[in-house]
């Protein structure tokens, strides 16, 4: 049996593996976060704005998800970010609070 694969089979294969062996730095992405996104929660969520990673109807259940809402808020401030910056919050929100496997 032959298998055949195309480019863009390929390409996401070789972004999978890129992104998950990217070095992150969870530091910054705390830093990131709490410069960000924090206030923001902190207006729905109660003083610490941490309540919306742990509240029991969370929306986010995967990585994925979790990369996916990321960009939706990164767009909704207007921040800059590269794709290492979201990277380096989403390694640091899933390492504090999500623990989802990589």
């Amino acid at each position: 049996m032959r298998y055949t694969i195309n480019i863009s089979s390929m390409l996401f294969i070789i972004l999978s593996a890129l992104h998950a062996n990217a070095e992150t730095d969870i530091e910054r992405g705390q830093d990131l976060h709490d410069g960000n996104c924090i206030s923001c929660h902190a207006a729905i969520y109660g003083e610490k704005g941490n309540e919306i990673y742990t509240r029991s109807n969370r929306k986010i259940d995967t990585l994925m998800g979790l990369e996916t809402q990321l960009k939706r808020c990164k767009n909704s401030l207007g921040t800059n970010w590269p794709e290492d910056q979201i990277l380096d919050v989403q390694h640091y929100l899933n390492s504090s609070f999500y623990h989802f496997e990589d």
